[in-house]
Formats: structure tokens, sequence, C-alpha cells
């Protein structure tokens, strides 16, 4: 009801201001009713469109825009009007270089049947070798295993006597030390790593001597009598 009446007051403002200029009609145009009086009186000009037959660019004209130009939009506008269009269908057929790029595309990407299954077939023999040498690797380190384990703990062993040894030789050192200083003493300290580095040079002189006195012997000894 109340559009209704809003109508018939816009129709019957549209008629008094018929003779006033449009800049005049539209002045309120902050109002509410000044918009809706201005949207009731727009006329617009009607649009002169060719419905008779399609749009068929001019390739020679300048205006035309150059995709209009195009294979593609020919095979558009074919594809849409058919024979209005005016287009010679063979010259949408494409070229020989066209037609191998087609085909080697379709190859690429759409295989036949036997060769899908030729790929599918190779693909799946590679895998079962690389499973089979994964297998046999495996079974190698197995077999390896108890050896591995073995010297494995022997390093263990060997690494804990030589930090026993260590050990006590530190203490025998710091021992030592005590007894020639008369005070215990610091291992960190200039004092005692020089007392360590002239123990370790008699001890290498006595190997020294050891070993020529063995060597001596050895040569002095009578040979051994040949039955």
């Amino acid at each position: 009801m109340a559009a209704s009446m809003l109508v018939q007051r816009t129709a019957a403002l549209c008629g008094t201001f018929k003779g006033i200029s449009v800049s005049k009609a539209v002045r309120p145009v902050n109002s509410h009713y000044g918009f809706m009086l201005q949207t009731a009186c727009y006329n617009p000009r009607p649009l002169r469109l060719n419905l008779r037959g399609p749009y068929i660019p001019d390739k020679d004209s300048i205006k035309t825009p150059e995709w209009q130009k195009t294979a593609r939009y020919d095979k558009k506008l074919f594809g849409r009007f058919g024979s209005a269009s005016h287009i010679d269908p063979a010259s949408l057929w494409p070229s020989h270089e066209e037609l191998e790029k087609i085909i080697a595309e379709e190859k690429q990407w759409h295989p036949p049947l036997e060769v899908m299954l030729k790929n599918i077939e190779a693909k799946e023999k590679e895998e079962t070798e690389k499973r089979l040498a994964k297998e046999k690797l495996i079974a190698a380190n197995m077999a390896k295993m108890p050896k591995m384990i073995e010297d494995w703990r022997r390093e263990k062993r060997e690494t804990k006597r030589k930090l026993k040894e260590e050990k006590a030789k530190k203490a025998k050192l710091l021992a030592e030390a005590q007894e020639r200083f008369g005070y215990s003493m610091d291992p960190r300290s200039p004092k005692f790593l020089e007392m360590v580095a002239e123990i370790e040079k008699e001890e290498k002189k006595k190997k020294k001597l050891l070993k020529r006195r063995v060597k001596e012997e050895q040569v002095a000894a009578p040979p051994v009598a040949q039955s």
C-alpha cells in the first residue's frame, strides 16, 4: 500500500516538474525523496545494437583489436555462428607443425595401452630389484652383526683398561710428587708437569738400555747346534 502511494506521488511530481530542467529537479540530492525522484525521472538513451546478424570484425581495419584478428578468434566465431561467420573451415585446421606437436603431446600425456603396460612392468621390475638389493644388504649386515658386537665390546674393554691405567699412573705420580716435595700438588701445576716430563725421560732411557742389553745378549749367545 505504501509503495503504491509512493509511486503515485513520484509520478505526480514528475508531471509537475516536467517543464523544469533536470539540474533544478534533482537539486535536493541529499534527501531520500530527491534521490527517488531522480531515479524515477531517468530516461536513458536506447542502445544501438546490431541484433540482426553476427558481429564479424574487419581484419583490415586499424580500429579492430589485434586479438580479434587471430586464428583463435576465428575458431570461436565459426563455432558460434558457423557459415554465417564467412570463415573457411579449412583455414582452421592445424598446420603440419602444429599437428605434429599435438600428436607428440598426446603420445607423452596419453600414451597407448601397450606403452602404459610396459612402463608399469619396467617400474615394478625396478622396484623389485631395489627391494632385493636392500634385503641382500640387510642379510649381509646381519651376518656381520656378531663380529661387530664382539669388536665393540673389545674396544669398550680396551678403553676401560686404558682409563684405569691412566688413573693409576696419575695417582702414582701424585704420590711420588708428595713424597719428593713433602706436600700434595695440583696435577696442573708447572712443577708437577716438569716432574712428569723428567720421569718419562728416565723411563725412555731405561727402556732404551734394556733393549740394547737384550740385543747384546742375543749376539753373545752361542748358536744352536743343528742335528
